[in-house]
């Protein structure tokens, strides 16, 4: 006599954990520690020859607001002070991605308060 062993079909789910996006950035940075002065170098090019003169010329364009100056020099001097202190790639690249929308952020805040050069010389 044969014997017939039928196994039964067991359907298993494993749901997979979700890392929300925040982690992964900030893995991310953290993986990027080999790359720190590669990312020193970005950040301080960036922002002293780039970002942060084309932010203070639109301030000044758009009627020389003594705030948003102040705010694009010290949005600047976060980014340089984390650098130069020599802080983890889990601190260096949000901080300068955050001052870098801050820049922006006062880009377009004098764009919609208008460039006019005669606003300059008053």
């Amino acid at each position: 006599m044969e014997t017939t062993f039928n196994q039964a079909a067991v359907a298993s789910y494993t749901e997979k954990p979700k890392i929300s996006l925040l982690k992964k950035f900030m893995s991310w940075c953290e993986d990027q520690q080999t790359n720190r002065l590669l990312w020193l170098g970005v950040a301080l090019t960036a922002h002293g020859c780039i970002i942060t003169p084309i932010t203070i010329m639109a301030v000044l364009f758009a009627g020389n607001s003594l705030f948003l100056f102040i705010f694009a020099l010290i949005a600047m001097g976060a980014s340089l002070v984390t650098n130069l202190s020599a802080m983890p790639t889990k601190i260096t690249i949000p901080v300068f991605i955050l001052s870098t929308l801050i820049d922006i952020a006062i880009i377009f805040s004098c764009a919609f308060t208008g460039f006019d050069i005669a606003k300059t010389y008053i």
